[in-house]
């Protein structure tokens, strides 16, 4: 577990992101960063787009089940 702060800038809460952390995620500032809530509620952080995720994860399903087609066309 990391802990750390939310402080007050301007009209924004920020909350900063430790170098071990930004190592975790494998961002480096100015990357963009995905929150995703979870069904329980709590919050996710990730540097790759989910819905891009989702999209490739059903792309590779079709694929896998039109493998042969796919080879034909090529």
């Amino acid at each position: 577990m990391i802990e750390t702060k939310i402080r007050k800038v301007g009209n924004s809460a920020v909350m900063t992101l430790t170098t071990e952390m930004l190592t975790i995620l494998d961002a480096k500032e100015g990357d963009t960063l995905f929150v995703v809530r979870g069904d329980d509620g709590s919050l996710k952080i990730t540097p790759h787009d989910p819905a891009v995720a989702a999209a490739l994860a059903a792309a590779e399903i079709v694929m896998d089940e039109n493998r042969d087609l796919l080879q034909a066309l090529a």
